[in-house]
This record gives structure tokens, sequence and C-alpha cells, in this order.
């Protein structure tokens, strides 16, 4: 507590109120902006519609379109002097310094021409009186229009200004995110040297930024080329933004956070700290500076954030949904569908998988998932008996198998840069690679099991699990009701392009739905399935995955013949970790949700768009050095090629972040790889595979990080721990388990379609 309040007092209060109120009201001020933004053309085409049948007349052809500005009478003469406006002319005509040469028009074609004048000068009087007469029948007209024009306004500023409320949420989110310690490393800073290390990488990344934004700034200045209002503020907002972090960074030198642990550590630990984007930041900046004299290089490549500003746009929609998702009980109530049939872990897992394939294209496919529920599903397969390392391997691959499931939005940045393929066909083909990953890991999780196969006796777990559903079906009447409004009153389907405005907006009515009901978080399953609880009958086991953890320890303090092995069940449930993070919250009211859900996607929005627009620069960087000119091309075997082009998929995706992987792929992989006469979509079948075996590969291995920062770093400690004696694949199982899964799913993808051609099988 007394630290509590001495953070709270001088910058400690600042950071405070900068990180839990500034920041988070800003940005759910823009994410709101950017649902209008995303609804306005469709609520617009509504109200235009509804419009016309209010207030249109067919009868008359007066429509309301016409009405959508006040009329204005007009300022010609209705009832002209024909003959002395032709005399008029005629004596212009003949005073015209070019009437020898083309001579003049007659007398007639002047008159004509002046009836014709007149005639429209009517038209417009009629129309002029018909409209005042039709809008005076009509009084709800103008307040009507009031509306529908002013909601078109906002509209229109915010589609005319994507880009600047982009790069605004990442300058409030990413100083949060800094403020935070929150940027995605491959380790937490624990130590005192970590945090040294740390600030002075931050320092040096983020100066290189801003200097090489405030070159691309004067070299804009310079060239004499106009430079549009909007873009103005998006430089400044890039400077002041790296000037900022650059003055966070140096104080945080200066006077470093405190550590968690004193003593310890050592330098290469606390390189492990470093931020991923400060890595990128520092390379780029000294290959960029130094190497290419090209200092502006980083602000440039910046730049794809702002071309690409709608979907960086939809990815902070599809963060904010998964926090959202984080509030509610749904991924525990769905669970409950599961618990009561007892299965063994591999196959809970898998199931688990399956289920969490479609929330994970539904949130961008960008590890939020794994963020939102990576802790439940962790704790859930350790419960049903899972290895710690399985279970936290289970837990990262539960956010990359839906990469290419519909409404994935990498996938739409595919299709955006590449006309080759549509997202209708990747997605076709992306049910297949699914289905593939699925099953592998099926197999393999099999075949490492102690226990190959267990389910509860269906006459006590089908109707257990049945009453389980009921639970859920408001949940599913939410979510189809809200498509029905879309479908039918917007007249909009969910798709790849609506879903990152509609999920938000299921997810805050599923949220107000969870709170208004004011009922408390689940109790988890507690304890730790042994042989002892496997042995014992089913319906005992499922009341011990149903107490409370009290209730379990007093059972077993009360029963006198409980095993030794029995006391270990106990011990865990007491040792068991809380994860205040998946309960607590729910136990408050919508607005407190609203805010915590905010607050936390200020955070990751902070760290992944800011990494994302790295991994850009470092994608220009390799393109700049044209790394493509090492690749063979005289290569007559396309088995070859396929190798060389499996082997950079793997390497691309181990090191970058996909969003920057496909930019770069796009400008030089792709076309070399269509020249050697692969198909398009059989090619990004073999990135899109690449991508989910870079989320859980190591050096980088976002998945891992992202469910280490989920589940926690004591428990990952704990893991590693646990195994430490252990046989070499067990010590490294949750990194080593994902490998195996999706590197012969990668070779499968690549090889066998063309083994299928080869053979005359497929064409």
């Amino acid at each position: 507590m007394q630290n509590d309040e001495n953070n709270r007092s001088g910058l400690g209060l600042l950071r405070y109120i900068w990180v839990e109120w500034i920041s988070t009201f800003v940005i759910l001020a823009l994410l709101l902006l950017t649902l209008i933004i995303g609804t306005g053309e469709m609520i617009h085409g509504q109200l235009l519609r509804m419009g016309e049948r209010l207030y249109g007349d067919p009868a008359t052809s007066m429509q309301y379109s016409f009405l959508r500005a006040e009329p204005t009478a007009p300022d010609c003469d209705r009832s002209p002097n024909i003959d002395a406006q032709v005399q008029q002319q005629m004596k212009a005509n003949a005073n015209d310094e070019f009437a020898d040469i083309f001579g003049t028009t007659s007398a007639a074609d002047v008159r004509a021409s002046v009836l014709a004048a007149q005639q429209q000068c009517e038209e417009k009087y009629l129309f002029y009186d018909k409209a005042i007469k039709h809008m005076q029948a009509h009084p709800s007209l103008r307040m009507y229009r009031t509306i529908e024009t002013s909601f078109f306004g906002i509209f229109k500023f915010g589609s005319e200004n994507r880009a600047i409320l982009l790069v605004l949420m990442v300058v409030f989110a990413a100083i949060s995110a800094t403020l935070k310690t929150h940027h995605i490393g491959l380790r937490s800073p624990v130590t005192r040297i970590d945090f040294r290390v740390y600030s002075i990488a931050m320092f040096v990344a983020n100066g290189f930024l801003m200097a090489s934004s405030w070159s691309q700034y004067n070299s804009i200045k310079d060239s004499g080329v106009p430079v549009t209002g909007e873009m103005h503020a998006i430089y400044w907002m890039w400077i002041v933004l790296f000037t900022v972090l650059t003055c966070i960074s140096l104080f945080q030198l200066i006077k470093p956070p405190r550590p968690s642990s004193d003593e310890g550590g050592s330098v290469g630990l606390a390189f492990l700290s470093v931020p991923l984007y400060a890595y990128m930041a520092i390379i780029t900046g000294i290959a960029f500076t130094f190497f290419m004299d090209y200092p502006m290089g980083q602000g440039i490549y910046l730049g794809q954030l702002v071309e690409f500003s709608s979907i960086f746009l939809n990815l902070a929609l599809f963060v904010w949904a998964g926090m959202l998702l984080k509030q509610t009980r749904i991924v525990d109530l769905f669970l409950n569908i599961l618990r009561p049939w007892n299965l063994a872990p591999e196959t809970l897992t898998w199931l688990i998988l399956i289920a969490a394939a479609l929330p994970t294209a539904y949130t961008g496919a960008s590890g939020i998932f794994v963020i939102a529920a990576g802790a439940i599903i962790y704790k859930e397969v350790w419960n049903a008996g899972g290895r710690r390392q399985f279970a936290l391997a289970a837990t990262a691959m539960s956010g990359s198998m839906g990469v290419v499931l519909r409404p994935c939005l990498l996938i739409v940045v595919v299709a955006s840069l590449n006309k080759e393929v549509t997202t209708d066909v990747l997605y076709h083909y992306g049910v297949y690679v699914f289905l593939l990953t699925s099953t592998l890991f099926l197999i393999v999780s099999l075949y490492f099991a102690e226990q190959k196969f267990r389910i509860a006796s269906p006459a006590f777990a089908a109707p257990k699990s049945l009453r389980a559903i009921l639970p859920v079906l408001p949940y599913i009447s939410i979510f189809i009701l809200i498509w029905l409004f879309y479908k039918y009153l917007l007249s909009t389907d969910m798709n790849e392009f609506t879903a990152p405005v509609m999920m938000p907006v299921i997810l805050l009515v599923m949220v107000l739905f969870d709170k208004l009901r004011h009922e408390p978080a689940p109790i988890a399953p507690v304890g730790h399935w042994d042989e002892t609880l496997n042995n014992t009958p089913v319906e005992q086991q499922y009341a011990y995955s149903q107490a409370s953890a009290m209730t379990a320890v007093s059972a077993m303090d009360a029963a006198p013949t409980m095993t030794t092995t029995s006391v270990m069940v106990k011990e865990s449930v007491i040792t068991k970790p809380s994860t205040p993070d998946q309960d607590e919250p729910r136990q408050v009211g919508f607005f407190k949700a609203l805010h915590i859900s905010t607050s936390e996607t200020v955070g990751h929005i902070g760290a992944l768009i800011i990494l994302m627009a790295l991994s850009v620069s470092v994608g220009g960087f390799l393109e700049r050095i044209e790394i493509m000119e090492f690749f063979p091309t005289d290569i007559s075997s396309i088995f070859i090629v396929i190798t060389l082009i499996v082997a950079l998929m793997i390497f691309v995706g181990m090191i970058m972040d996909p969003f920057g992987a496909v930019i770069l792929i796009s400008a030089t992989v792709a076309p070399v790889a269509y020249q050697y006469g692969i198909d398009p979509i059989h090619f990004w079948m073999i990135t899109l595979i690449g991508f989910e075996l870079g989320y859980v590969t190591p050096p980088v291995a976002l998945n891992h990080l992202l469910a280490r920062q989920s589940v926690g770093d004591a428990e990952v400690a704990e893991a590693d721990a646990e195994v430490r004696d252990q046989p070499f694949f067990y010590r490294f199982e949750r990194w080593i388990l994902p490998v195996i899964v999706m590197f012969p799913a990668m070779l499968i993808i690549a090889y066998v379609p063309y083994i299928f051609k080869l053979f005359g099988w497929y064409h």
C-alpha cells in the first residue's frame, strides 16, 4: 500500500493521470469516432433511403436528395424582353474582333438561345416553387435534414482524416506503453541492470526515430513540393511523439523504475529485456543514417501506417474487441460445456484450439485473443492434467491457427497489395490449411501424451453439458440480433470488411449484459488432475473441478482416508496462482469495465502498432539493400525454388511482425515467385503458414510473448522450474511442440500440390 501511495505522488501521480485517464479517455473517444466512421457509410445510406421514403414524392418527381440543402430562389429574369436581349446579343456579336473571320450568329439562332435560357430560368422557378410548397407540406423535413447532414458531416470529417486519427491514437498509446514499460520484448525487465540496458536502448532507438522524423520533415519542406495541412500535422505528430519518447527514456535512464529484484541479473539477460521495436529502430537507424546516407528513411517508412490507415484503425478496433471479450464470462461459459466430459488434456486442447480459431480470426489474427483469453486457456488445459509446458504451448497456438480464416485482417492486407489474389479465394483455401494444422496438432500431442484417451460417461456428462449450454444462449442471441440489425436495417452483412466495426459493438452489448446482471465471475476448476483423481469416480472428479479452492481444501482436510497423492492435489490448489485480471474486473459495473478494457487497449495498441511500424522499416531496409538480388535467377527446378521460398518465409516469419512482412514480401519475393511459375494462391498459402510458424518460433515468437504476458512471468518461471530435470523435449515443450506441428504443415502445403501436379493428379 505504501508503494502505491508513493507512486501516486509527484511524477508518479502525473504518470497515473496520463496512463489511466488522459490517454484512456482520448483513445476511447478515437475508437468511438472510428466506429462512427466505420458505420457511417451504411448508416448514412439508410438515412438517405429513409428520407426518400418519408419525404420523396414520385407523383411530383420530388426526391429527398433535392431537398438536402435549402432551396435558393433563382436570380434570373423570369419574364425577360426577348427582342431587346436578341438585339443586344447581335450588337455584341458584331463588335467581336473575330466576327470578320468566323462570321456572326444569325438572329434566329440568337433568339433560339435566348428562348432556351428563358425556359431554363422558368424551370428553375418552377422547381423552387415546388420545393418550397413540398417543404411547407412536410414541416419535419428540415429537422430530419439537419440530423442527416450533421451525421454526414461527422462521417465525412472522419473519412477525410483517418490518417490523423490513427497517428493521434498511436501518439497517445505509444507514450502510455512507454510509461508502463509495456512494449513487447523477449522478457520483462526485472533487475536494475535490466532497466539500465532497457533505458539506454530505448533512448538510442527513440533518438534515431526523432532525428529521422525531423530529417524527413526538413527534406519535404526544402523540396518545394506543396504539403497539405493534414500531412503537416502528421509530420509534427511524429516529431512530437518520438521527442516525448526520447525524453521519457532519458528520464528512465537517469531515474530507472523500481526493479522487482535488486539483486541478480546479467548483461546478457538484460539485452533480452529490450523491446523488439527498439532493436529494429537501432538497426535501421544505424543502417539508414551511417551506411546509406538516408537519415529520413525510418520516417518515410512510418508513412506506410498513413497509407494503410484504414487497416491499422481496424486493427485497433480488433484489439479493443479482444479486451472487451476479456471483461465478459463468454470463454468460461463455453468451457463449462466441455468440463463435465473430463477429456484428456490433449483432446480438450484440440477442441479449444478449434474453438479459439474463430475469435482469433475475428480479432484480426493479431495475437489479441491470446491476451484476452490466454490465462483461461492455460488454466483449463493445466487443470485437465496437461503439463504446464504443454498448456503454455496450447496458449500460444490459440492465437495463430485462425490466421487463415475469415475475416482475418492479415489476408485483407495481402489481397489489397496483390491483385493476383482475392480474399474469397484465400479464405477458401485457408479452411483446408486450418484443418491440416489442427489435425496435425491432435496427432502430435497424442503421440507425446501419457494417457491417449479419456472421457466421462455420457450418462453423467451429457446432462451437465446440456445444462451448461443455457447460460451461453443469451450471448449467442445478442450476436444474432446485432447481426440481423446490421444485415436487414443497415443492409450490411458481416465479412472481413465490416467485422472490425461490428465486433466491438457486439462485445459492448455483451459486456453491458454481463454487468447489468451483477453475477459474480464463475469459479474456475481447481487443482490438477492426477492419477488418484483419474482413478476416482467421474462424479467425484467433476465435483473437484467445480468446487472453489476453499471448499476443496476443506473437503480434503475433512477426509481422513485421503492418500498422499490427494494431498498433492490440495497443495496444487493452495499454491495455484490466482488470476485477478480474469476475475476481479467482472465484479465491476459497465463503465468501470469499459474503462479497464480501454486502458488495456491503449497499451496493446501502442506496443503492437509501433512494432508493426518498425517491422515495415526493417522491410524497407531489406528492400533497399536489394536482398532479392541474391536470389538465383536461373533455377531450373521448381522444387528448389519452393525450398528457397519456404526457408525465406520461415526466416521472415521468425523475425518480423506479419503485417510488416506482408508489405516486404509483396514488393520483393512475390514478383519473383510469380516469374518462376508458382501460383499466387499457392505462394500466399505458403506465406501464411510461414507466418503461423513465425508466430510461435524463436527468436521473436510473438504469440509466446503475448502468452507470457497473459499468464504471467511467475507462472512461466514455475513451468520451466518443474521440468528442469526432465528430458530435452519436456524442458522446451512450449517451444518445440508448436514447431513440430507447424513445420510439417508448411512442408505439406509447400510441396504436395506440386507433387500432385507432377504426377498429373491435379491441374
